[in-house]
């Protein structure tokens, strides 16, 4: 800061602590001015008004509203205004704010004990209403308080006399009288703030005044200093500019003797500083050409090398991708779980903790991905993945990994086989609830190229280190759980047991059989007579699969039939089957044996795209009429309700085929796809016939099947008969045709041919309706 501002400043600071001194002492002495002159004319203008005695004593009210009213109009800090009688009591009173009057003191209180009755009396109370214009003033000043003067009013004549009237008093006012009378009081009440802010009006007045003369003051003394300063100025900014390096030629300040003599010594060093800058200035000129140019080559050489760093991360990365992740689903490998799961059981070995290792295999993958293509496939697998990995959450699976980005708590091992890793579990009933989490996640439909599919899993489980310590034991002992999770009806998870080992050992080698049992013709067909109970003639059979094994004797379906939809061998064993049921039944047709047709089973898997032309070549190839065959479907391949699903039954169905729904009412049947496929045929299970006696909703769903069958005019075949009630039931309500031990169990080709002729099992009819009618007369004897 310059001396001039200096000097201005002081003088103003100093100026204006003078004015608020004085204000101050003027305004306290103003506010007592005001008070007295306030207090004054309202006693002298209540003792002037010669006719408010009358007034009072007459009780006139105009009169003294408007005596009151005009008291009130004295001046604005005048807040109420009351008139009592001698005794104290209120006759009337005004108030500028209203309130005001009402908190006021009693008469009694404002006139006090020691107050001589014909004295002005002056006290103040507090009160908590303050006028609006002043009410910040009273909230500064500690609030609001009312000064009350109390005013006696006299009369020349005795008040107490009778019959008096104004005229009265009026005569009384001009002749001399030796005493007064006390007639009433006035009783005034002055706001403090409103007194204060008109002194605050005032004193802002002054003060405006005496700032505008402090500033009018400062800036003349300003306007000198700055003359007296001028050149000491242009000296200081002069050295500053030199200090600073910023001057590049002379400057001349006016001024004289020593001034002066410093001005020269100034401009002389600007004259040596400008010649050295001028020098170091072409020195950092040539020194930053080379700078730059070292820096441009540095620059190039670290695009390079980023460049080269960059390159070398991505194929890195890439490579890494490629050799530990599935490139379908971007989970860990088999080469990544393999190498993570080794690291995990050593860890789990040494910390003696527990390890999970979950092998899923999706149920009946083949068929879809046979059925609607590998694309389909390919993004189911990909559906599959992202629900697997979202089932199991961090806190299922502690990171103890060799590489923090090597995630393998979900992987994919090839084809539909995917692994769940649970590290560092505390027991097995964490490992219950993922489980269990993972199939509830398959179970929801899943949209895949317009078909809303279902894919369940079978889960083997495995527990380190109960089950096996080594990477190859643990995987074997869960694939091993999940084979027999599979025989136990798939869609559910078994935790391995030793017990499995043996089981495992044997399924190996039936698999290793069943592959070769097509090129060593241990296949063949036992048939099972269909019989029309009206004619006893055999109208159709059933062909069963059945297998001869050269060691193990006759292996029942139920056992091999699901292994081959595993292995994938059932497309070609259904192939095989079609072919052998036609030729059969084209041998029995040439030995002149009467039979209308013969039914083949078909696989939910051999129901693929080229099923249809598979039929049709057999067809051709054997040379057997399409309607001596009939299709036994089941009923998941009607739940697809595909419009390939259609197309290939309308497709069978106009070549002349019969198509039959084998085992109707033990799946999710829906008498839509009855109304809406081309059906020949209901085969009513054998559960419903076994139990019919034993439930009474057995019975009626056999009897409803019956029913609507007919009046749909599809056929019926009651398969699983083997008693005669069972034969009873059926034929009375309406079932014509009928499989089962009661006629036939299934037998060879050879065993068929004599059962062959025309009514053969009518004799044996009519002794099982003579048996039935004998007992049901000797129970209505009974």
């Amino acid at each position: 800061m310059s001396v001039a501002r200096r000097i201005v400043l002081v003088f103003f600071l100093v100026a204006l602590v003078g004015s608020t001194l004085a204000l101050s002492g003027l305004a306290i002495r103003e506010y007592r001015d005001q008070r007295i002159s306030l207090l004054d004319s309202v006693v002298a203008d209540i003792e002037g008004h010669t006719q408010l005695a009358a007034d009072i004593h007459l009780r006139d009210r105009p009169q003294v509203d408007a005596a009151l009213t005009r008291f009130l109009g004295l001046s604005p800090a005048l807040s109420f205004i009351r008139v009592h009688s001698a005794d104290g009591g209120l006759l009337a009173q005004r108030e500028r704010h209203a309130g005001t009057a009402d908190e006021a003191p009693t008469f009694a209180t404002v006139r006090g004990a020691d107050t001589s009755a014909v004295d002005t009396n002056f006290s103040s109370h507090s009160t908590g209403t303050a006028p609006a214009t002043s009410a910040l003033l009273a909230t500064l000043t500690g609030g609001e308080r009312i000064l009350n003067l109390s005013v006696p009013v006299f009369s020349m004549i005795n008040p107490t006399g009778k019959n008096l009237v104004r005229e009265d008093f009026g005569r009384a006012l001009v002749r001399p009288a030796s005493s007064r009378y006390i007639v009433g009081y006035v009783h005034a009440g002055i706001s403090n703030s409103q007194l204060l802010l008109q002194v605050l009006l005032v004193l802002a007045t002054m003060a405006g005044i005496a700032l505008a003369l402090i500033v009018i003051s400062t800036f003349f003394i300003n306007l000198y200093t700055q003359r007296l300063t001028a050149p000491l100025s242009a000296l200081a900014r002069m050295a500053d500019e030199v200090a600073a390096g910023n001057l590049k030629k002379s400057i001349t300040i006016d001024g004289s003797g020593e001034v002066k003599e410093i001005a020269g010594v100034l401009n002389a060093i600007i004259g040596g500083l400008n010649t050295y800058k001028t020098r170091i200035g072409v020195d950092h000129q040539l020194l930053s050409m080379k700078v730059e140019e070292r820096t441009a080559q540095l620059s190039q050489r670290n695009q390079e090398l980023d460049l080269a760093v960059t390159q070398v991360t991505e194929t890195k990365d890439r490579l890494r991708k490629m050799a530990y992740f599935d490139s379908l689903t971007s989970l860990p490998n088999r080469r990544l779980f393999t190498e993570q799961l080794d690291l995990l059981l050593r860890l789990a070995k040494r910390n003696k903790q527990i390890l999970a290792l979950m092998f899923l295999d999706l149920d009946n993958f083949k068929r879809i991905n046979d059925s609607l293509g590998h694309s389909a496939g390919d993004a189911l697998l990909k559906e599959v993945a992202h629900r697997l990995a979202s089932c199991v959450r961090e806190s299922d699976v502690v990171a103890h990994y060799a590489d923090p980005e090597s995630r393998i708590d979900v992987s994919r091992l090839g084809g539909d086989e995917f692994t769940v890793v649970l590290n560092q579990i505390e027991n097995v009933d964490a490992v219950t609830i993922v489980a269990q989490r993972l199939l509830t996640s398959l179970l929801k439909p899943m949209e895949i190229d317009g078909h809303e599919l279902v894919v369940t899993p079978s889960i083997g489980i495995a527990v380190a280190p109960n089950d096996a310590t080594d990477m190859e034991g643990l995987l074997k002992a869960a694939d091993t759980a999940m084979y027999h999770a599979k025989a136990a009806g798939k869609n559910t998870f078994l935790f391995y047991n030793s017990d499995m080992d043996s089981t495992g050992v044997d399924r190996l080698q039936l698999e290793t059989d069943l592959r070769r049992a097509l090129e060593r013709n241990e296949l063949l067909f036992h048939y099972q007579p269909q019989v029309d109970t009206r004619t006893g003639t055999i109208i159709g059979i059933e062909a069963l699969l059945r297998w001869q094994h050269p060691e193990k004797g006759m292996i029942p379906p139920f056992k091999f039939i699901p292994v081959a939809e595993e292995l994938g061998l059932i497309s070609e064993l259904g192939t095989w089957g079609l072919r052998e049921a036609c030729r059969q039944m084209v041998e029995f047709r040439k030995e002149g044996l009467s039979l209308d047709k013969v039914a083949v089973n078909v696989s939910a898997l051999q129901f693929t795209t080229q099923f249809c032309a598979t039929v049709k070549n057999i067809l051709e190839e054997t040379g057997l009429p399409a309607s001596a065959l009939e299709l036994e479907l089941t009923e998941s391949i009607m739940m697809e309700d595909s419009h390939s699903t259609v197309r290939a039954l309308q497709e069978l169905k106009a070549m002349g085929l019969r198509l039959s729904i084998d085992d109707f009412g033990t799946g999710y049947s829906s008498l839509s796809y009855l109304s809406r496929f081309p059906l020949d045929e209901l085969k009513i299970d054998r559960s419903f016939v076994i139990d019919f006696d034993k439930s009474d909703n057995d019975a009626s769903l056999v009897v409803a099947i019956i029913a609507m069958g007919r009046s749909m005019k599809l056929e019926l075949v009651a398969e699983g008969v083997e008693t005669h009630e069972q034969f009873h039931f059926l034929t009375e309500h309406g079932a014509e045709v009928i499989q089962g031990y009661l006629f036939s169990k299934p037998v060879t080709a050879d065993e068929l041919r004599p059962l062959l002729v025309p009514g053969y099992f009518l004799e044996q009819i009519h002794a099982i309706r003579a048996d039935t009618y004998a007992t049901s007369a000797g129970s209505l004897a009974s």
